[in-house]
Parts: C-alpha cells; sequence; structure tokens
C-alpha cells in the first residue's frame, strides 16, 4: 500500500458517462469531434446520443482525431499538480494515435515535475473495453491496491479482456476502411453481418460472419461461452447503438445462457460512433487471453 494518492484517469472514447466517470473517481479527458464545419466536444451523456446517430443515418459524416501532445500534456498537467501519482488508461495505440500522445506528453510532464509518478496503459481496447479496465483500476485503489499493484495489475488483466460485436449495416464500418465498399453493398443486400473482435495488439479484425440477426447473434453468443471464464463472477458490459428493446433481447437471451453476476449497459459514445456509425451492439468481458 501506499500513502501517497494516486488519480485514476482515461478518455472518452471509454464510453463511460460523465456521471459513472465521477462515481468511481474516474477523471476523464474529453475528446473531438467534427462534421467538417464545427468541432465538438464529447459531452459523455447518453440522452444526446440518439440524436447524434439520427443525424449519422441523415447523411452527416463524423470525424474524430487523436488527442494531440498539446491536449495531452494540458491534461495530465492540470491534474498531476493535484497528485502525486497518477494512472491513465489510453484507447488503443492499435487504434489511435492518442496513447503515443499521451506517452510524449508525460515525458514532457515529467520533465517540469521530476518527483511526480505517471503510468500510462496502452487498453489495447475501444469503447467500454476499457471503460470497464477503469473502473477495476478504480475498484482496486479502493480496496488499498498501490498504483504500482494497479499498474500490475492492469497489464495483466488487459490480454484477457475479451470483445466480440456486430452491426445490422457495414456501411459506416467500410466508411473507415475496415471492409470493402464492395463487401459492404452486398453485405447490406444479403444481410450478411460480421462479427469482429480486437487482436492481441488491440487492432480491429473480422473474425466471422454471420447471415441475419439471428444467425449472427448466436454465432456471437457462441464465442462469448467458448471464451469466458468465471462467469457468475463478473459484469458483462455492453455498449450499442440500437434501439434499446432490440439490446434488451439481446441481453435476455444471454443472461438464458450464460450466467453473469451483473451486466452493465452503455450507449456507444460520439468517439467510437463515429466510426462504426447506428446499429452496433458490443460485448465486453474477461475470459481466455486473446488469441
Amino acid at each position: 500500500m501506499t500513502n501517497k494518492k494516486y488519480a485514476i484517469t482515461t478518455d472518452s472514447g471509454c464510453d463511460l458517462t460523465y456521471e459513472q466517470c465521477l462515481e468511481y473517481g474516474i477523471i476523464p479527458l474529453k475528446m473531438s469531434y467534427t462534421d467538417g464545419e464545427n468541432i465538438y466536444k464529447d459531452e459523455m451523456k447518453n440522452e444526446k446520443l440518439k440524436e447524434f446517430y439520427r443525424k449519422m443515418e441523415g447523411g452527416i459524416n463524423y470525424k474524430t482525431s487523436a488527442v494531440n501532445v498539446k491536449e495531452a500534456f494540458d491534461f495530465l498537467e492540470n491534474i498531476i499538480t493535484e497528485y502525486d501519482e497518477l494512472i491513465h488508461i489510453s484507447l488503443g495505440s492499435g487504434i489511435s494515435g492518442t496513447y503515443n500522445n499521451m506517452l510524449l506528453a508525460k515525458d514532457m510532464i515529467l520533465e517540469k515535475y521530476p518527483n511526480k509518478k505517471i503510468y500510462i496503459i496502452d487498453s489495447i481496447a475501444a469503447s467500454l473495453g476499457y471503460g470497464m479496465l477503469a473502473i477495476e483500476a478504480s475498484i482496486k485503489r479502493r480496496d488499498g491496491m498501490s498504483i504500482e499493484e494497479v499498474v500490475e495489475y492492469l497489464e495483466e488483466k488487459k490480454h484477457k479482456m475479451n470483445v466480440y460485436f456486430t452491426t445490422s449495416t457495414l456501411t459506416y464500418l467500410a466508411r473507415g476502411g475496415r471492409v470493402s465498399n464492395v463487401a459492404a453493398v452486398f453485405g447490406n443486400i444479403l444481410s450478411i453481418k460480421p462479427i469482429l473482435k480486437l487482436d492481441v495488439q488491440g487492432r480491429l479484425e473480422v473474425h466471422c460472419k454471420g447471415h441475419g440477426k439471428k444467425n449472427t447473434f448466436a454465432k456471437v453468443q457462441k464465442l462469448i461461452e467458448d471464451t469466458i471464464i468465471n462467469p457468475e463472477e463478473q459484469t458483462l458490459f455492453v455498449v450499442h447503438s440500437l434501439p434499446e428493446k432490440e439490446v434488451e433481447d439481446y441481453i435476455e437471451e444471454l443472461k438464458k445462457k450464460i450466467n453473469f453476476k451483473n451486466v452493465f449497459c452503455n450507449y456507444l459514445g460520439t468517439i467510437i460512433g463515429a466510426h462504426t456509425g447506428p446499429g452496433l451492439i458490443a460485448f465486453f468481458y474477461f475470459g481466455k487471453n486473446r488469441l
């Protein structure tokens, strides 16, 4: 244990709401996105997201960019002047340049404040995948773990964080280069739906494909059953940009087969949602090491 207090921070791509961050004592860096004309700050509020996805369906093409070094420096400096030590859990380096810019900012901060401690964690994850790591860090801090113990715990635990997700349309993934435009057109016509995951380095990849909603969800459920460890001791994290009733039905089906202790469900936020669009559902949990 340590007598020094330490901060736990993350960025808003974690898809926790601002209120949830406050509840767990997590300090979020609010990232930005643009519609090509205006720049917006991620408000981290679920109630704003239905309008966000309606606008995407109406043709607005949102874009995001990595947190730059100045943003990272200003954010870290503001916190490290109040805390002796800090852990920042970052959007994965396999998806964004944010992690590398946080490292550069960390080095600059430590030149100015050499007696402080800063740890930047590459979550190798996106969305609630690293939101759940931030919550884990908060719980371990509450339980008395030192900052070094929490860092060691997260570095081991992140490789056991599994995610499978699927989407009702391939249009937005094609726009971001995740699938080809030709595949998107034929996939949407034929109801071929990709099931995606993150690899060991946190890069997005298509794992397999389903045909129609029912077949695709059955495959996702089987993948979760095959990879999860001790579901009765953990929370299933779900993030989505679907109608709420559809999500409730998916969760109820999963709970019939897999005995999760709890379920934590949020809307997909603006930072990740800008790339994946409406119609997505993702399931995060701890299980076997990623392959």
